[in-house]
């Protein structure tokens, strides 16, 4: 078995996304990359809540690797799951990603001091995707490897 082998769990995504089409896109970039993955998906700002926080149907969720987050939502927007998961101190340590159709959200959430890892403008194209998750691979895969 060569070392540089990667032994570990599949990483666990939580894609926020209220258009179904936007979403099966997300998935189908997800599974052509070379990292493993879970995804679970969750369609309103409430939903996402939840899972994050593990409360309700999702007490028994696993706690995400890493956030595929819409901020157009319904119910609450993703600008307020940013907020609350930032507020966290377990969830902010998640990595965000924020999915967008409009590359002014960059500034605004810049000039609101929220942090995030990348943004993704929709619809999600492969090669783009490939290079955040290649950029945020190393801290991705620092908490998911297990020893050989």
């Amino acid at each position: 078995m060569p070392s540089d082998k990667i032994i570990g769990r599949p990483m666990e995504v939580l894609l926020v996304e209220d258009d179904l089409e936007d979403a099966g896109m997300t998935i189908d970039a997800l599974r052509q990359g070379d990292v493993p993955c879970r995804v679970h998906l969750v369609r309103d700002g409430e939903e996402a809540l939840e899972f994050a926080f593990r409360r309700g149907r999702f007490r028994r969720a696993p706690l995400p690797d890493l956030i595929l987050l819409d901020l157009g939502l319904p119910k609450r927007g993703g600008r307020e799951v940013l907020v609350r998961l930032k507020a966290d101190e377990t969830l902010q340590r998640i990595p965000v990603v924020i999915l967008t159709s409009s590359s002014a959200h960059r500034q605004i959430l810049a000039e609101e001091n929220l942090h995030v890892e990348s943004y993704l403008i929709k619809p999600v194209d492969f090669d783009q995707f490939r290079g955040v998750v290649k950029s945020l691979r190393k801290y991705m895969l620092s908490d998911v490897l297990l020893p050989q």
